[in-house]
């Protein structure tokens, strides 16, 4: 079976299709690729294909947070992607995806959500994020969330009229965003640590550990994955890797 030949390899120090530990496999992004969104994005990790809209609307904001806009993020697996998705409403994996991706753009800070404010108390901007998986090939999470980064970059905001109504087709200014989070997930299998799995690779981890990075290297987020523990040495090698490689990916994003 392929997972036992891809296992087999990783304990022997290699990988099915010959990367290294590290090593990405081709990446390719896009700019705005939703005409109707006000905001977009598609990337591509190897044959992962992965397309982010975002659109944008009024409404109350939260009780809790009145002097903030809101945001929200969906994830949606369809069976385009693979033959293991299922249509009709999101399953669990779907859900935690969104649910990860979110507290990456949210823990972060990326977006000035008190600038999202319209009328404090009454009325703000609400940012709706919706993933769509065109195909699965492994790191579906880094490849989502860069997407959704690299779509929330360029998202503008609608103008609004006097009455306080959306004017469609006009904009007024971009979205504020202020950090630029990424997502890596680092993946161990015995004593090895390897990047950007690939499906078969992913049937075979111990534990996965997913960790959102900005910037400045501060740790916005984790998400540990897998029916293994990991063991503390290893998580500090975890987090200096996530570290490391999520300034090669921040090179990509314009």
């Amino acid at each position: 079976m392929i997972e036992t030949y891809a296992l087999e390899l990783i304990q022997n120090g290699k990988r099915v299709d010959g990367r290294e530990f590290t090593q990405f496999r081709d990446i390719e992004i896009k700019e705005n690729v939703i005409e109707t969104a006000e905001g977009s994005a598609y990337v591509r990790f190897g044959n992962t294909k992965v397309i982010v809209g975002v659109k944008i609307g009024t409404g109350a904001p939260f009780p809790d947070t009145p002097n903030e806009g809101i945001l929200s993020v969906s994830a949606e697996f369809t069976p385009l992607a693979s033959p293991e998705f299922e249509a009709g409403p999101p399953g669990e994996d779907a859900i935690e995806l969104a649910r990860i991706v979110d507290r990456g753009i949210r823990e972060s800070k990326m977006i000035e959500l008190e600038k999202l404010a319209i009328t404090p108390g009454e009325k703000v901007w609400s940012v709706f994020v919706d993933i769509y998986i065109i195909d699965n090939q492994g790191n579906l999470l880094d490849a989502a969330a860069l997407a959704s980064v690299v779509a929330l970059m360029n998202t503008r905001l609608p103008k609004l009229d006097v009455e306080g109504n959306i004017v469609k087709g006009e904009y007024d200014g971009k979205l504020p965003v202020v950090h630029k989070p990424i997502t890596i997930s680092v993946c161990k299998v015995g004593d090895k640590l390897f990047l950007d799995p690939t499906k078969e690779e992913e049937l075979v981890i111990d534990a996965k550990l997913s960790i959102a990075v900005r910037e400045d290297d501060k740790i916005c987020a984790m998400q540990k994955q897998g029916n293994k523990g990991i063991e503390f040495d290893f998580i500090e090698k975890m987090v200096d890797v996530a570290i490391e490689k999520s300034k090669e990916l921040r090179k990509l994003v314009k």
